[in-house]
């Protein structure tokens, strides 16, 4: 039986699941690994407030030195969140010999580059299992399962957030604004959903994914991003209609030499695996030229899943595996190839697009005309029976440039014939 001390630095709700399995199941853990693993120290600001857990004496204090100093605590665990303070915590726990777990995707998609530096120039490692899909084994499948696939693409629900307020739009017909307050009352939407449902969450997950999963090094700014507060109910209705799920994706797909990085809402056919997943559920579907199409699915998020995740990460530091994992693999960013990242305008794919049109003959004709002159060819329309004066006119495009969509577009909002902005969303998840 081998001992091992640990700090935990940032006791909120994740942080409180992390001490909850190590207290609580450390029985379990010593049978299946070998190791007596003791929270040794945990650090927060606040160190009054109740968790509904009881730490063992003198453990918990305001003192970040407490872990950097003791000797026998080899691996941290950050959970602070946010990229300014956790960035300085992370930078002092690996100056000070410690290896580091952490579950915080906005710091590594953001600064991984230079923690990855640093960790490899004080001879440390860092793993980050549960910075995406929360109890979802992901990052796990990309640095062992799949390495003896080139992936050509990742493709996944990442964010349980949109996801439910999406769920509840699809199957009760709810606005967007009372599905989101239906989400915060649940607690799965922050008093400020802005990063959720403005898609920077799911840009942050796909970064990870990406440089793992395709050993690329990029510009995360260049990442295209999209939200999901543009959906419209009707939308949704009529991609239903038609045999469409909508969906907020994280897209990375291989593209030639560069590759393509995108999140923004998109139909899926809806017996396609993603789009059956609801509520606050994650999927990550992964294709690789050996192992063809995968998926795995689960709670993305949520403080036990993520916590499980955090645990399993400090497991595999202290067995060696992480070590290992973080010195021998390139695929992580400084020794990676740099890639471009696609610009949205020059990707390919099928579109919705639904038009606000006067009710007289002819309007068909001048958006066929615009679209044709722009080399975009319609697939099929779809004209709902509504008694106003003004009416949707539904359309799905076969494969077109987005560039040209864009235009055509603008061109068409300025007929005389159309009463409203045009709105567009991309299809995925069909054969090419």
């Amino acid at each position: 039986m081998t001992t091992a001390a640990v700090g935990l630095v940032g006791f909120g709700t994740v942080g409180t699941g992390v001490a909850m399995i190590l207290l609580e199941r450390g029985d379990s853990i010593r049978r299946k690994t070998g190791l007596d693993i003791r929270l040794k120290a945990v650090c927060d600001i606040d160190t009054t407030r109740d968790r509904g857990i009881a730490l063992p004496a003198g453990v918990l204090s305001d003192d970040l030195s407490r872990i950097l100093n003791d000797p026998e605590i080899t691996v941290a665990i950050e959970l602070i969140g946010g990229t300014t303070v956790a960035k300085d915590v992370v930078l002092k726990l690996l100056a000070a010999g410690k290896d580091v777990v952490t579950a915080n995707k906005a710091l590594l998609a953001e600064h991984g580059r230079e923690l990855f530096q640093a960790a490899r120039q004080r001879g440390r490692a860092m793993a980050f299992e549960a910075s995406v899909g929360g109890g979802i084994p992901i990052l796990g499948s990309l640095t062992n399962g799949y390495l003896a696939n080139n992936i050509d693409s990742i493709v996944g629900i990442v964010n349980g957030t949109c996801n439910y307020i999406l769920t509840k739009m699809t199957t009760g017909g709810q606005s967007y604004a009372l599905a989101l307050r239906d989400a915060q009352k649940l607690g799965y939407a922050e008093a400020d959903p802005t990063l959720d449902v403005g898609g920077g969450d799911s840009a942050h997950k796909l970064a990870i994914l990406a440089m793992l999963g395709f050993g690329a090094e990029f510009d995360t700014s260049e990442v295209h991003v999209e939200g999901i507060e543009g959906i419209d109910v009707r939308d949704i209705q009529f991609a239903a209609q038609m045999g469409y799920t909508i969906k907020l994706l994280a897209i990375g797909k291989r593209a030639s030499e560069d590759i393509d990085l995108r999140v923004h809402a998109a139909l899926l056919p809806s017996k396609h695996p993603l789009a059956q997943v609801s509520g606050p559920y994650n999927a990550i579907q992964v294709t690789g030229d050996a192992c063809g199409d995968t998926m795995l699915y689960g709670r993305g998020a949520g403080q036990l899943p993520t916590a499980s995740a955090v645990v399993a990460d400090v497991i595999d530091m202290l067995l060696g595996r992480a070590r290992i994992t973080f010195e021998r693999l390139n695929l992580y960013t400084g020794r990676t190839q740099r890639r471009r990242v696609k610009p949205i305008d020059d990707i390919e794919t099928k579109y919705y697009v639904r038009f606000s049109a006067a009710d007289r003959p002819g309007v068909l004709a001048e958006i066929a005309r615009v679209l044709g002159e722009r080399k975009i060819s319609i697939a099929s329309v779809h004209q709902p029976e509504v008694q106003k004066p003004v009416v949707p006119i539904v359309m799905l495009t076969h494969r077109a440039r987005e560039g040209s969509m864009r235009q055509a577009l603008e061109t068409i909002d300025r007929l005389d014939s159309i009463r409203g902005p045009s709105r567009f969303i991309r299809l995925e998840g069909e054969e090419e």
